[in-house]
């Protein structure tokens, strides 16, 4: 398609220290919403998965029992904020939300910053992999900036200082610290049901092997999932590749922006306040 490429020269003409959120925005809204979305998805289950953290998860249930509604709430909050900015009402809103749901746990800064890092990591690579194209530098470097920005704003300090550094960092951090341990499988366990609705219906008996596909083997080890057979796993990847190859000979840039007509889940038929967002407050007080 002769316009296929439009947005990613429109993204290089940009300078993304000072348009990082609007290259961000492209980047989820049409150029890579399927992709986006999943990845940011894969991000959270890493998160979720070292033992610092899915231990404060398993104590607060909120993975575990409002399992929906828990995911929901993570997805509205970091797409309020990327839809809107931070220095919006609702982008606002959504950051004093968050910081108000982590403030009664005790969380290392090291740990924030590796949450920070799987948002900022794991979508990338995701999108180097599988995307119909490779994000290029002015979106890994806007993508950086979005989640520097975001750290900065919830107290993270000693944030690194550019993609490649945080990755570097990331890498060394996931290796010493994600574990295999009984917390992050129950997490998995509570969350897989979520992953599985990505599945295509016909493909449902191999639904689990296929989610197992989806993460990588450190991940898999931390929570206790059994490695698929080497068929689903290949056949996956092929799949995978497959529908990037013809998106890219045959796809066409997105003419509506995903969340055109606002931001839903399957928690709030009826919409959302953000300040509802979350715990109950007495769970989450600011």
């Amino acid at each position: 398609m002769k316009d296929r490429y439009d947005n990613l020269i429109r993204t290089r003409a940009l300078d993304p220290e000072r348009d990082y959120l609007d290259i961000y925005q492209t980047m989820l809204r049409y150029e890579f919403p399927w992709d986006m979305k999943l990845g940011l998805n894969l991000a959270f289950n890493r998160s979720f998965s070292i033992p610092a953290i899915s231990k404060v998860h398993t104590a607060t249930g909120e993975l575990t029992e409002r399992t929906q509604k828990r995911i929901d709430d993570t997805g509205l909050l970091i797409y309020e904020m990327v839809l809107n900015g931070f220095e919006h009402h609702r982008g606002r809103d959504a950051l004093r939300r968050a910081n108000q749901i982590h403030r009664p746990y005790t969380i290392s800064n090291d740990d924030f910053r590796y949450v920070l890092g799987c948002l900022v990591v794991v979508p990338t690579r995701w999108l180097q992999e599988y995307g119909w194209r490779a994000p290029c530098c002015h979106e890994r470097h806007a993508t950086f900036l979005f989640y520097r920005q975001l750290g900065r704003r919830m107290g993270i300090t000693d944030i690194p200082g550019s993609y490649d550094e945080f990755e570097t960092w990331f890498d060394t951090y996931d290796a010493a610290h994600l574990q295999p341990n009984d917390d992050a499988a129950t997490i998995e366990r509570a969350t897989r049901m979520l992953m599985l609705t990505r599945i295509p219906r016909v493909l449902a008996p191999l639904g689990n092997a296929l989610v197992g596909a989806l993460y990588d083997a450190p991940l898999r080890r931390a929570t206790r999932v059994d490695t698929p057979a080497w068929p689903v796993r290949a056949g996956l990847h092929l799949a995978l590749k497959t529908r990037a190859r013809l998106q890219r000979r045959f796809g066409a840039p997105r003419k509506t922006a995903l969340f055109a007509d606002g931001i839903t889940a399957k928690s709030y038929p009826h919409g959302y306040e953000i300040s509802q967002l979350g715990p109950p407050h007495d769970q989450a007080h600011g």
